[in-house]
This record gives C-alpha cells, structure tokens and sequence, in this order.
C-alpha cells in the first residue's frame, strides 16, 4: 500500500479569507508523506495540526492514498512541524502552480461515481454524454433522450439556460427546462448535465441535475468558479476559447480549492485563423493534460468544429488518443433546432457513430456502453470521487 500524503501550499501574500483561491503562482507545496501503515487517526491528527495553523485542509481520497491540500496559509510552514509528527515519513516539495489539480498530488486517476448509477467518468469505460444544443420542448428532450439512451450513452446533455452571441437568440426554457430534464431521468435513466450560467442559474441547475456545465465563456469567470466549488455536485468545466492548459488548469484549481474535487475537465475547441470549422478542436491537449492532472478529461467535437460531417470522425479521433469521454450533440430534428442544429446529429448518425467509437475503445483496452435499458426513478445526489 503506498503511503498517505496531506498537502501544505505555501504563497507568499498576506493572509487571504477562508473562501479564497490559491493567489500565488509561486507559491510551493509541500508534502507530507505519512508512514504507510498511518491509521485514519493519523491523518486526522495531521490534519488537525494543519487547522491549529490556520489553513484550510482539502481531504482528496485515492484508491491507495489520501491527500489533504491545504490554502489560505498565513506564510510560510516550517517542514518541521510536520516532520516531529510520528506518523509522518518525509516531507517533500511540489512546484505546480495548479496544486489541487495536479499529478504530483494525487498520482492515481480520479474516477467520478454516481449514485445509484454504474456510470463513471474517468475509468475504463468512455463516457458519452449526448443529447440537444437545448432543450426546447418536452417532446423534443424526450424523442432525442430515448435515442441516445438507446444508442449506449449514460448522459443527457440539454440547456436549459444558453449563453447566445445574440441577445435576440433562443436563451433557453430557464427552469421548466431543467423540470423537463429530471423528467428525462427519471424515464430514461439518464445523468443530466446542464449549463449554470451564474450564480441564480447555478443554485438551480445543482437542484435538478447531477452534472453542472460551466461553459467555455465562463471558464474564468471566478465568482461563478468559486460557487461551483462549494457546489454538492461535479463540475464540467469546459476549455476557454482562448486559454492555454495551465489556465484551463487554474480555472479547476478555483473550484477544487472551494472543497469540490469532483471535476471534469473537457476540450471544447479553441479560437484560431481556420475558417472551414466553428473552432479548432485541439485534440493534443488530452495527453497533455492527462500528464499533468489527475482529473479527467473528455472532448466536445460538436462545438469543436460546429459541423456536423466533422463530428463522428473528430469523436473516432478523441477516442483513439484516448479521452475519457464524449458530449455530442443529438437532435431528432437538427434541421429545425432552435440553436446549433449545424452541427447537431441526427439519431441514426448517433448510432454510428457509436458503433465506431466502440470499435475504436476495444482496441485501447476500453469500453463504451451498450444500449440502456430505462430503469425506474433513480435519485440524483453529487457523485464521489476515487
């Protein structure tokens, strides 16, 4: 069994308020390594001692390990205080900027489980999460939730709110929307994932669904970050269309400094000179991530191209390079859609697509859903991470 680990940041500011983030980019973590044979006590006395100095101590459970992060720290910690402890083995240094987020503090995978549910994200199955741009009606959610279902996805994705260009676009059904989508769980046995667009829509959207959206406009947006991290359920948090990957991975530092370390990170397309796609689906972003963070990371390739002749084989190549999952979108009548029909699919090219991406999985050692059956009502409490 490998040893526990709690976590020490240090910065260099002032004493920051107990809600705040991690402010230092220069700041240093330290580890401290506890015995392997370290009981529960242990690292509740460890984190206690943390607490004494007034820090604020983030629990993050892994298969073999646990690492408690530690924020708002008045200055520096002597390694010493920690290391007369005798549970303590060693204590050592980390020097990412992202703390919370990073590899060197939890080495394993996060896998997200969800209640009365075996879907996961992060494991060795591929996540598909699939459905409309927005929900526009109960028949629409339905006929489109029953396809997918189907088809092998274990999400719904729909907005209910929709942060338009125009102001004068569909802007979404607002919280009869998200009625419409527990409705859609409740028949179909599907996760919800659903938009917040700020603080008012958030309160809701953590009511009825079990995966909230923080979208790419609002990926530093850090009073809505802040309140997703105090928030009882994951987070996808998707890449802004102009951030680097340290940003990207700042942006989930806000939220799993809150206490939340339920979070999803997901490549969505970037902005770039191409004309001939909405974005620019930077799929190299995946293994790099996957390198420096623990959290997954799944790919959008309907926004990433905004095309819908680009999207199944964008998907066969997110797989291969070995995402953990997928959000499509899937309308029963794109043509017609009240937004994003262009790169929305119909059903049957859903199916397909399907077929492909689990051929493609079985060669990496991985799966994808077959189709699902539609359960009874299933309970939608937040999911808990390994």
């Amino acid at each position: 069994m490998l040893p526990t680990i709690a976590i020490v940041h240090h910065c260099d500011c002032a004493l920051a308020p107990r809600n705040d983030t991690l402010t230092s980019h220069k700041g240093l973590v330290m580890l401290v390594v506890m015995k392997a044979n370290a009981s529960e006590n242990d690292v509740r006395v460890v984190c206690q001692k943390i607490e004494s100095l007034g820090l604020r101590a983030h629990a993050i459970p892994g298969a073999q390990r646990t690492a408690i992060g530690i924020t708002g720290n008045r200055g520096e910690v002597e390694p010493g205080t920690f290391e007369a402890l005798e549970c303590v083995q060693e204590v050592i240094r980390v020097s990412k900027p992202y703390k919370l987020v990073s590899r060197e503090v939890k080495e394993d995978d996060t896998i997200l489980r969800f209640p009365d549910s075996d879907a996961t994200i992060g494991g060795n199955e591929v996540a598909v999460i699939a459905g409309p741009c927005g929900v526009e009606s109960r028949e629409q959610a339905f006929a489109a939730a029953e396809r997918v279902a189907k088809a092998g996805a274990r999400f719904f994705r729909g907005g209910a709110y929709k942060p338009r260009t125009s102001p004068y676009a569909f802007q979404g059904l607002g919280e009869l929307g998200l009625q419409i989508l527990a409705e859609v769980r409740e028949r179909f046995g599907l996760l919800i994932v659903t938009e917040a667009v700020d603080h008012e829509s958030l309160a809701l959207v953590e009511q009825y669904a079990d995966v909230i959206q923080i979208g790419a406009r609002n990926m530093q947006n850090f009073s809505l970050l802040k309140r997703a991290g105090r928030a009882s359920k994951p987070v996808l948090l998707k890449r802004g269309m102009s951030a680097t990957v340290e940003e990207f991975l700042m942006a989930a530092e806000y939220i799993m400094s809150e206490g939340n370390y339920n979070v999803i990170l997901c490549e969505r397309g970037v902005r770039t000179f191409a004309d001939h796609t909405r974005n620019t689906l930077d799929l190299s972003v995946v293994p790099a991530v996957q390198r420096l963070s623990h959290l997954p990371i799944i790919v959008d390739p309907s926004h990433g191209t905004g095309k819908r002749n680009k999207v199944t084989p964008l998907s066969r190549a997110a797989v291969a390079v070995g995402a953990d999952g997928l959000i499509i979108e899937v309308h029963p009548d794109p043509d017609n859609a009240l937004s994003d029909g262009n790169q929305s699919l119909f059903p049957d090219q859903f199916d397909s697509l399907m077929v492909e991406v689990r051929l493609i999985a079985a060669v990496l050692g991985r799966t994808i859903a077959d189709s699902l059956a539609f359960p009874a009502a299933r309970g939608h409490a937040g999911a808990a991470a390994d």
